[in-house]
């Protein structure tokens, strides 16, 4: 394996551009009132009324792909990993370490809003499948923006696991910078382990009709937990969560089985990584970078804006569509749709953008329709800072 890594960073890229570029990405898929200081100037503000309907501000967070639906769980994990991220390699970033921290920011802000109220943490904002039956620019969203809770009733241990793992990473890395910050997303993060802890039961059931199959559980959420207690850990160095990892991470080897809606699912492997099955990312995290970069049989990269040869036509609603500042009427729910089936590339770039990439057999349609293949996420992007930022300063490692 350590061969193969090694062929395949032969070729030389630019790290420190790819880096500066993914975390500029994260700026494209923000939801809310967006700052002065906002790069992606095509994006403007949307979703300012979240949680307004039941009194409770869940304006801000982010889009986690394509669509225009506040997923908290995924939106968790990409947040994880970009505490990581600079945990582990921000001294690597330069001048991107300031930007990356914002990008988090952007995030515990939100969640800080989405567990403001004691025995609920929301894990949705939004209606998914009226929103995937629409093409529209953020801003001009008018599809119901419902706001979904897990409970001590209605139970969530995955969301709920993730999102304290997200505020105790996020908390480390704010420590050197802004303490008061830090101590107040460790005590909610503390908070939060306790009920997702305490209250056990995957939101499948709780949320199923909503979450599925968009953001399904496949690998339960024992890992979420082991997950969360993990990075508490690391942030607290509290024996009683040391404990916790040792008492339960080895019943994480066995094969899980899932009935979701009448099929029947296995997971747990710890092979495995990413926003659902955090198995393998409890051990360690490996990923062959300059193949997205580059480095590949179609000679392309799969981040938008890095290099010659890029995707064009991603799956991506506010890319796809004019601007507000080249259309500024409101562009309805199926308005969009003859942009979407355009084959002119995207009127607007989302620089930084990593999308799903080439098939089994290294081909790329480059269609905004295969978007299991031309989609962005934040938990595409999320890993790839820290290794990019490793690689800023290590090129020839």
């Amino acid at each position: 394996m350590m061969a193969m890594f090694a062929v395949m960073r032969v070729a030389s890229h630019d790290y420190g551009d790819a880096l500066s570029k993914s975390i500029l990405f994260f700026e494209g898929q923000r939801s809310g009132k967006l700052p002065s200081t906002q790069r992606i100037t095509w994006r403007k503000d949307s979703a300012l009324n979240d949680g307004h309907q039941i009194g409770v501000d869940l304006v801000g967070g982010y889009y986690d792909a394509g669509d225009n639906v506040k997923f908290n769980f995924p939106m968790a994990f990409s947040t994880t990993m970009l505490a990581w991220s600079v945990t582990e390699f921000g001294k690597f970033m330069g001048p991107d370490q300031q930007r990356a921290l914002e990008a988090i920011q952007w995030a515990t802000d939100y969640f800080l809003k989405a567990t403001s109220i004691p025995g609920f943490v929301f894990a949705l904002v939004g209606d998914p499948y009226a929103d995937h039956s629409c093409w529209e620019r953020p801003e001009d969203m008018d599809t119901p923006r419902t706001p979904y809770a897990v409970s001590k009733t209605f139970p969530g241990s995955e969301v709920s696991g993730e999102i304290a793992a997200a505020l105790a990473a996020a908390s480390i890395v704010f420590r050197p910078k802004n303490l008061g910050y830090s101590a107040r997303l460790l005590k909610r993060a503390k908070m939060i382990f306790y009920f997702a802890d305490t209250y056990r039961g995957s939101y499948n059931v709780s949320l199923g009709q909503w979450v599925c199959p968009f953001y399904c559980d496949f690998s339960g959420y024992e890992d979420e937990l082991v997950w969360g207690a993990a990075w508490l850990y690391r942030a607290t160095k509290a024996p009683n969560y040391w404990n916790y990892v040792v008492d339960n991470a080895k019943h994480l080897s066995k094969i899980l089985v899932r009935n979701i809606d009448g099929v029947t699912y296995s997971g747990g492997s710890f092979a495995e990584f990413g926003w659902d099955a955090k198995h393998a990312g409890i051990n360690v995290l490996v990923s062959q970078v300059d193949y997205i970069l580059g480095s590949n049989p179609l000679n392309m990269s799969y981040m938008v804006g890095y290099g010659q040869k890029y995707p064009q036509r991603i799956h991506h609603r506010g890319s796809s569509l004019p601007s507000i500042d080249q259309i500024p009427e409101h562009i309805d729910c199926q308005g969009g749709s003859a942009y979407f089936n355009s084959d002119k590339p995207n009127p607007n770039l989302l620089i930084g953008a990593v999308v799903g990439g080439p098939d089994m057999e290294d081909s790329y349609a480059d269609s905004r329709a295969d978007f299991v293949h031309s989609e962005p996420t934040t938990y595409i992007n999320a890993p790839l800072v820290g290794l990019l930022a490793y690689f800023r300063s290590h090129p020839s490692s």
